[in-house]
């Protein structure tokens, strides 16, 4: 079956291009749909569907730009209420693609049109399914999200649900088949996913803690339940962009890449309401910044973070990146549906430096260095940014938690009037943090090069006792 993966790894997803005779499909599209036409064109087939596995929450799908410039039809399963013209498939029904079937097998649960697609060849054999965030390899979706959309839902409900649809619509399909989920590792989703992105579902069986057959109900809900933190605030409003519709990709990146000089980009900044994203990496940023900017380095898992970080993804937002790379930011803040990027600051920081605006900076220092401070002075302030789960997992002794993730509230134990040294794993989320206090009038802080891995591998630093997580959220 000429079926083949998509991964993104910045957001941990997968989608799937499906091919024969001439037709294709697509299932779970990014926001950018170019590539999956030039893959149709590469195969000298034409999109006939666009199968969505749910209305997803944490990214915005590319099923209506997709639809609208190839005439595919979008494709959801029973119980869906998209605003925008959709086949709200039945349960059971069987859609063409060539001479391959793919059957629509209702499976709610993760969110109550959660649907996943069995694949079969032209020979009538079943050859895998599509499980969207029904099941993952290794875990399953979390049955958190539905709820903040639809208010008489709970967690406890939409879990009991996932439970009737493994045990009776997917644990019955044949071992043999290939599992092809929407999400891997990092994707925030699911608690503990594997690093693997396909497994056969007969070994999904044997090692997957809620494909376990002894659990009942009552222990199955339990354990999906356990382990669960909020989920990021964007989640709910990109699931209902995925639900309402939303603007073309094309208006949001001729809006966001347009080039303002120093002056008119400082203007920019002043006369609206807009936000300075800055997206070089830590060190070069550190080393010099656009005052009251902060810091998401592009390469790292940045559109999560845009999402997890930026309360409303209607915020006005201006551009810092490095030259050349502005389309890339635009279009990886329009995944997550950050779509009110309103320009770039052309050149970038060195234009910014040379026009002589006004700079600021944040302190760095090795491990090595720090451990030497702490000797003289032990009592210095250390916070590690990690998410809770990692730091119970292992964490240097007498530094607190102070977790990225929920800066609001870990910025209340942070004093103003001392300096502090913030470090995550490895030096990424640190300069966020410090770089968002940073512009909320902390003058003091100073980030650790390398965070933890460093600190660790320095041997100056004494741990506690390594505990295996049973999440990763």
């Amino acid at each position: 079956m000429k079926i083949e993966q998509i991964y993104t790894g910045c957001l941990a997803h997968a989608a799937y291009y499906l091919e024969n005779k001439g037709e294709a499909a697509i299932f779970d599209p990014l926001r950018e749909v170019e590539p999956y036409i030039q893959r149709a064109v590469k195969g000298n087939a034409k999109i006939k569907y666009v199968f969505e596995t749910h209305f997803h929450a944490d990214f915005v799908s590319g099923h209506l730009d997709l639809a609208q410039k190839t005439g595919a039809k979008i494709v959801f399963g029973p119980t869906a209420k998209p605003g925008y013209d959709a086949i709200v498939a039945e349960d059971n029904q069987v859609f063409k693609v060539g001479d391959y079937s793919v059957k629509v097998i209702h499976t709610p649960g993760h969110t109550m049109e959660s649907t996943t697609y069995l694949l079969i060849d032209e020979n009538g054999k079943e050859h895998g399914i599509i499980s969207g965030d029904t099941l993952f390899i290794g875990d399953v979706g979390r049955p958190d999200l539905a709820q903040h959309v639809i208010a008489d839902l709970t967690e406890e409900k939409l879990a009991g649900y996932l439970y009737e649809s493994l045990r009776n619509k997917i644990m019955p399909l044949s071992d043999d088949l290939i599992v092809y989920p929407n999400h891997g590792a990092g994707s925030a989703c699911g608690k503990n996913m594997s690093k693997e992105t396909t497994d056969t579902l007969g070994h999904q069986k044997e090692v997957n803690y809620a494909l376990n057959p002894n659990l009942t109900k009552e222990q199955f809900v339990k354990e999906i339940l356990t382990g669960l933190t909020p989920p990021p605030g964007y989640f709910p409003q990109n699931v209902l962009m995925n639900i309402k519709g939303y603007e073309s990709l094309d208006t949001v990146m001729e809006r966001g890449t347009q080039a303002l000089s120093p002056r008119a980009f400082d203007a920019a900044a002043n006369e609206t309401n807009a936000l300075v994203l800055d997206t070089r990496d830590a060190q070069k940023f550190s080393e010099g910044f656009v005052p009251n900017s902060i810091n998401i380095g592009v390469d790292g898992n940045f559109a999560p973070w845009v999402g997890a970080l930026i309360p409303d993804i209607k915020q006005e937002i201006l551009l810092i990146t490095e030259p050349g790379r502005e389309e890339e930011v635009v279009t990886r803040m329009a995944r997550v549906g950050y779509d009110h990027c309103i320009g770039f600051l052309d050149g970038g920081f060195d234009a910014w430096k040379n026009a002589g605006m006004e700079v600021d900076k944040i302190g760095r220092v090795t491990a090595d260095q720090l451990a030497d401070i702490l000797e003289v002075n032990p009592e210095t302030l250390v916070f590690d940014v990690r998410k809770q789960s990692e730091f119970n997992s292992e964490h240097i002794l007498d530094v607190k938690n102070a977790p990225l993730d929920s800066i609001n509230e870990s910025m209340l134990s942070i004093p103003k009037d001392k300096t502090v040294y913030i470090l995550c794993a490895g030096g990424y989320r640190s300069m966020i943090f410090a770089s968002i206090l940073r512009a909320r009038g902390y003058d003091n802080l100073v980030d650790v090069i390398g965070g933890f891995k460093t600190m660790k591998e320095s041997g100056k630093y004494k741990l506690s006792d390594y505990v295996c997580p049973t999440t990763l959220l």
